[in-house]
């Protein structure tokens, strides 16, 4: 009997949607939208796209749709399913500019994008690419650009708002899953961009006739007679040069210069570097996830070996030059994310469904959570057996690294508050991490007070136990 399951986040487009089978991933192609796939794949712009892998590529295949009747196709999978409001400002950043690239080679092909939403982008093997096969309708001489208010509120928005106000603003869009609105971004941003043209136009003046036209159909002022070729190509142009003016650059959070303000010495950090490479080693995992990755260091001891890693962060300086890195080396196997652990992404959208949490998007094989532990037990107030549980909730094995109370940096952190915290010793940690986890290697690192530890869960995750 065959498995299949409709993707909850695959709903809101009637011309198809995603599905699995016995664990492969299809898209159901509906037989409303079928001669709208018939010309895209006969204008070329179909090769063009994946040729230049700026969409993702599928191959046509012979299986029963899910429902009903329809084609179906099998597309390339991506290996992790991220959200703007995990992105860095780069990251967000690139996925812009290629959403603006694909409608200009679109029109070019006589077709054009009928959405435009950061969702619909997805970073594989390095890099930004349109995951959505059925975002594209021909185009029609003289019609606007359906797109134009969702690529607004989906990209242009959070970025003059990171790049302008506050690079965290971009946790807005966990709020907004359809886009920050404009009228609330032009409230948010500096009197001054009202002087950059492309602001002006994009955000604010479109945010006044968002609030015009409210009333009537539709958000956006209807368009005065036909718009030419031109003036579209034009606007795209305009969006895409305001896009490019937009920068941040990454300084003055917490942990952007780790690294360069660490208590280690370089023969203690070169021990430990030593010590992950022989867990994952042993472990041999088939996907990492670095909690804590900071800029990456750690975690491309994984992907560096050709593993999957997934580098979690909750600065946005780290995992913004972690990217920056990523892109100027052509990394193909590291994916650099923003995530608060205390807060982590949330199941959000119609039925808390439409987007997964970050539990549901795993288990992975490894978790490594490296230079974290004094942050969340004492920073946070999380108990050892919480975090322990927590882990063993994620990943089958665990390389953790204990920092005691007489490192520099957990000195740093009691400085200012009362030590509540009496089991956060050795024996502490180990008791509590055995409840869910057999320890099965120890590695003091030397020139510290540190431990590195590697660990395996003593349940599996559910993902692991039909394996």
């Amino acid at each position: 009997m065959l498995d299949s399951q409709r993707l909850s986040a695959s709903f809101r487009d009637p011309s198809g949607f995603l599905f699995t089978r016995d664990g492969v991933l299809y898209r159901q192609i509906n037989p409303i939208y079928e001669d709208h796939y018939r010309r895209l794949m006969e204008s070329g712009l179909y090769d063009d796209l994946t040729q230049a892998r700026q969409l993702i590529p599928h191959s046509e295949v012979e299986v029963p749709p899910f429902t009903g009747s329809g084609r179906v196709i099998r597309p390339e999978r991506v290996e992790f399913i991220s959200y703007p409001y995990e992105w860095s400002f780069s990251q967000l950043k690139d996925a812009a500019l290629l959403t603006l690239a694909i409608q200009k080679k679109a029109l070019a092909r006589e077709q054009s994008l009928k959405d435009a939403s950061a969702y619909n982008i997805q970073f594989h093997r390095g890099q930004p690419i349109l995951i959505d096969t059925l975002s594209f309708e021909p185009y029609q001489e003289g019609a606007p650009w359906v797109a134009y208010r969702q690529f607004c509120q989906h990209f242009l928005a959070p970025l003059a708002l990171m790049a302008h106000t506050d690079v965290r603003l971009s946790q807005l869009l966990r709020i907004y899953i359809d886009g920050i609105p404009l009228d609330l971004a032009a409230r948010l941003l500096p009197a001054r961009t009202r002087f950059n043209g492309g602001l002006l136009i994009h955000i604010h003046l479109h945010a006044g006739a968002q609030k015009k036209y409210a009333g009537q159909s539709g958000s956006t002022p209807p368009p005065k007679g036909r718009v030419s070729r031109a003036v579209l190509q034009g606007l795209i142009e305009n969006l895409e040069s305001t896009v490019r003016a937009l920068t941040w650059h990454p300084k003055g959070t917490e942990w952007g210069d780790y690294y360069d303000a660490t208590n280690y010495s370089r023969a203690a950090f070169e021990q430990k570097a030593r010590g992950v490479e022989a867990f994952l080693e042993q472990a041999q995992p088939a996907q990492v996830w670095d909690l804590g990755g900071n800029t990456g260091v750690f975690s491309r001891l994984a992907a560096n070996r050709g593993i999957p890693t997934i580098s979690f962060d909750i600065d946005p300086a780290a995992v913004e030059k972690n990217y920056q890195d990523v892109r100027q080396n052509r990394e193909t196997h590291l994916l650099p994310l923003v995530l608060d652990l205390t807060n982590p992404s949330p199941a959000i959208g119609w039925q808390n469904r439409e987007r997964a949490s970050l539990l549901e998007r795993g288990p992975v094989d490894c978790v490594m959570a490296l230079a974290l532990i004094h942050h969340l037990a004492i920073s946070n107030n999380v108990p050892l057996p919480d975090l322990a549980q927590f882990f063993a909730l994620l990943g089958r094995w665990l390389i953790i690294e204990f920092v005691p109370k007489e490192d520099s940096q957990v000195k740093r952190l009691l400085a200012t508050r009362v030590d509540i915290f009496p089991d956060y010793h050795v024996d502490g940690f180990e008791a509590a991490f055995q409840l869910y986890f057999q320890i099965i290697e120890r590695r003091p690192i030397e020139g510290s007070q540190r431990i590195l530890y590697l660990m395996r869960a003593l349940d599996a995750p559910d993902a692991f136990r039909s394996r």
